[in-house]
């Protein structure tokens, strides 16, 4: 049996030979960590290698992904499917062992990290998952959902303001199965952190509601676990345990400086540090010993099959309960959702008034929502504007964490990076509102719900210029561009309430991904439509208005300005230029499709094409082409009441058809 020590070298060893070879990296903070990961591992962490989605598993977040080696030795030699080939393929193209933890790729890996804190936030999340989970399911004799989440973060998560965001409503909460390693070295990329970051972090956190617990000898396996097994102790708080460690441990010239941080060791100092180790094996050789005492699989298997048994027990107790919880594991909606939310569509087409997209959203979410016991949303302190709250839904509170709804407080960034950890976790289909201008606050996370393919739903209302009087500062003008220019994210802007009902059918159906719903804060009107123009809808891109001749120009707009299209293409028909409205809710969608829907939609024929949207036009030339015009916005808002800023700003009737004019003597100049 190898020692303690020889099992946390051979992260060490796998680290610096990793970045080594790949000539990049982070070899500094895996080595400092080693045994700390080696008692958490090893003594306490609860999963099965074998089945890297076991529901009921603890989970381990790389907080600090620039570490990443150390979780992907830690896999590695405790049997997860990440074989030593991948190990040398470190930060090499199409590996599975990418230079930052990436969820969905490596067998393992509970969330993408790397930007540093929010892997701390999600951390907040995913166990803000369990303890509603458990609050649900769980049954007096049967704990069947019981696991914890550990987080290893460093003083760069800890400078993040997210953190500071996450870590205070975590506190506010009590989440008492969430454990934080604070690998306090004392040095980033700059050098020694004292220079810039002197926070009391004890006292930060204790003002937060933490436990905190160290600091402790992080290279004491003794004092590690005990560390350990206290934070395990308290429920009732989430625990920060300070490890006071040395960046680049072993590196006999390099540990306890920058120079360990951020790049290779250089082949002399690995040198060095296999014989300060005490290491004799080559490069990527690990001793079957070692390997023997790290592997998880046996104890990995032992511990499902006990909670499959307890699960057997609990259905045969609790059968209802027991179908349900399978359901929301596999992440399937229910039975009867389809049929709820086409009846629901179906109405509002039939019965649908004018009104601000945000309300229309919050009366679908007033029927959507109790026909999905997964959804859990709110606010960054924004419900009533956002309309986020529906009429039974029970709000989460401090001392009762069991319901559906959550006060996220004016945190829109650690509210989303949450939200991801919420869905990363599995059993919920996890929204949060704030307004779109604020999207920016929290636009990182939601970036990173894009890259790993969290199905978050971002509810943003106050979507324009529209919102009037509170002027440019809250007057969303480059949003919508930005966030269409984001890969893997779907932006909705609905035109009435028929289309927002279908948009959250359509973001709750989706599962590979974010979806954002972009709303009004100003009433718009409710448009009729035809079967097939309600099935278009979905496609991104339709047809809502046709003029009775064939077109010789086509009005592109989304949201509130689709109002305004149509108006203006009524005008050009009595002027005898027929028009075509399309309301292209979803660029993404509409993309997505097939050529010969959108050659339908937009004919590559009919080249007069305007789009309207009050917002930066940039997503829009795509669209338009060479002669086409956009009826946009170059500048920031006004302080007035909407209708008078769209005035003033030109988005008009008159403005839209001087640019239909406009592009219909461009094509004919040609």
């Amino acid at each position: 049996m190898a020692t303690r020590r020889e099992r946390a070298n051979a992260i060490r060893v796998l680290a610096m030979d990793a970045v080594e070879q790949a000539k990049s990296g982070h070899p500094g903070m895996p080595m400092g960590m080693a045994d700390v990961a080696e008692v958490l591992w090893n003594d306490f962490l609860c999963h099965n290698p074998a089945n890297p989605h076991w529901f009921d598993r603890d989970r381990f977040i790389l907080s600090n992904g620039h570490g990443c080696m150390l979780l992907y030795a830690a896999l590695h030699l405790s049997g997860y499917d990440l074989p030593m080939t991948e190990i040398r393929r470190f930060r090499q193209l199409h590996s599975m062992t990418p230079g930052h933890p990436e969820y969905g790729h490596t067998p393992g890996v509970e969330v993408t990290t790397g930007p540093l804190g929010q892997g701390f936030a999600n951390a907040v999340g995913m166990a803000l998952a369990e303890t509603l989970l458990a609050a649900q399911f769980n049954r007096p004799g049967h704990d069947l959902i019981d696991h914890l989440t550990y987080v290893f973060c460093g003083d760069g998560d800890l400078m993040e303001g997210v953190s500071h965001e996450a870590g205070s409503l975590a506190g506010t909460l009590g989440l008492g199965k969430l454990i934080v390693v604070y690998d306090d070295n004392g040095i980033s990329i700059d050098g020694e952190v004292k220079g810039w970051f002197r926070d009391d972090t004890r006292k930060r956190f204790e003002g937060y509601g933490w436990h905190t617990v160290g600091p402790v000898d992080g290279y004491d396996a003794e004092a590690v676990k005990a560390a350990l097994e206290q934070a395990r102790a308290e429920t009732s708080r989430p625990s920060l345990i300070f490890a006071k460690t040395v960046i680049g441990y072993g590196a006999p010239n390099k540990q306890g400086s920058a120079a360990a941080h951020g790049s290779p060791l250089g082949p002399e100092e690995v040198a060095a540090t296999r014989k300060a180790l005490g290491w004799a094996f080559p490069p990527f050789e690990i001793p079957e010993a070692i390997y023997a005492d790290w592997d998880a699989r046996e104890r990995g298997a032992a511990l499902e099959a006990d909670w499959n048994e307890r699960f057997l027990a609990y259905e045969r107790e609790y059968p209802e309960l027991a179908a349900e919880l399978k359901r929301r594991i596999k992440g399937r909606l229910p039975e009867d959702w389809a049929q709820t939310a086409s009846d629901y569509i179906a109405r509002v087409a039939r019965e649908g008034k004018p009104q601000a997209t945000r309300k229309a959203s919050g009366m679908a979410l007033g029927v959507f929502a109790p026909a999905l016991p997964e959804i859990v949303g709110g606010s960054a302190d924004l419900t009533p504007s956002n309309d986020t709250y529906w009429p039974r839904a029970t709000v989460i509170h401090p001392g009762r964490l069991q319901g559906d709804y959550l006060h996220w407080g004016v945190r829109e960034f650690g509210m989303t990076a949450a939200l991801n950890g919420l869905a990363a976790h599995g059993g919920f289909i996890p929204y949060g509102g704030t307004f779109l201008v604020f999207s920016d606050y929290a636009r990182n996370a939601v970036r990173l719900a894009a890259l790993a393919g969290y199905p978050t739903i971002l509810v943003y209302t106050h979507d324009s210029i529209g919102l009037g009087e509170d002027g440019p500062t809250h007057q969303p003008i480059e949003h919508l561009a930005s966030l269409r220019a984001m890969p893997g994210l779907v932006v909705w802007r609905p035109a009435d309430d028929v289309e927002t009902a279908i948009a959250w059918r359509d973001a709750i159906e989706r599962r590979d991904g974010p979806t954002t719903l972009v709303l009004t804060r100003q009433s718009v009107p409710h448009f009729e439509r035809t079967d097939s123009q309600l099935a278009g809808i979905r496609r991104g891109g339709y047809v809502l208005h046709e003029p009775e001749h064939d077109p010789v120009a086509v009005v592109m707009a989304s949201g509130s300005e689709v109002g305004l299209a149509v108006t203006a293409a009524r005008a050009l028909g009595d002027q005898g230029v027929p028009t075509r409205v399309v309301s292209m809710p979803s660029q993404e969608l509409f993309l997505a499709q097939d050529p010969d829907w959108r050659e339908r939609v937009l004919p590559p024929a009919l080249r007069a094409r305007v789009a309207v949207e009050a917002a930066v036009p940039l997503s829009w030339y795509r669209f338009v082409g060479l002669d086409g015009v956009v009826v946009g916005l170059e500048r920031f808002g006004e302080s007035a009441p909407g209708s008078e800023i769209f005035e003033d700003l030109g988005f008009t009737p008159t403005r839209v058809v001087a640019a239909v004019h406009e592009t219909i003597a461009r094509v004919k100049a040609r």
